[in-house]
């Protein structure tokens, strides 16, 4: 919570404003075997499942301070912070992401 009362994002740090933009994002994934959620930002959410898969996810970065501790996600809380809470944009997918996605393809 943030010094006014207000819900902040685990990840970024900000307020997360009224909801319409927030997801549950499972600490380990429900595939690993994960219960726990946490609230976030839409954009902050789509940005760690961009960088990680689910059995990484559940094996390195299960707590919000590893994930931040993480070069990318570092780089990236510290340019979302910029932008007001209700902000939003398309993340694009790494190049791993589009070497798996062309490989599926052919």
């Amino acid at each position: 919570m943030s010094a006014t009362g207000e819900e902040l994002c685990p990840l970024c740090l900000r307020p997360l404003g009224d909801g319409s933009n927030v997801d549950r994002h499972h600490l380990v994934p429900k595939s690993e075997g994960g219960r726990q959620t946490v609230r976030m930002h839409r954009i902050c959410h789509r940005k760690i499942h961009s960088l990680f898969d689910e059995r990484e996810l559940a094996r390195n970065f299960a707590d919000m301070e590893r994930l931040r501790a993480h070069p990318e996600i570092r780089r990236f809380v510290e340019w979302v912070r910029r932008r007001p809470p209700e902000f939003h944009a398309r993340t694009e997918p790494t190049r791993t992401q589009r070497q798996r996605r062309r490989g599926r393809r052919c």
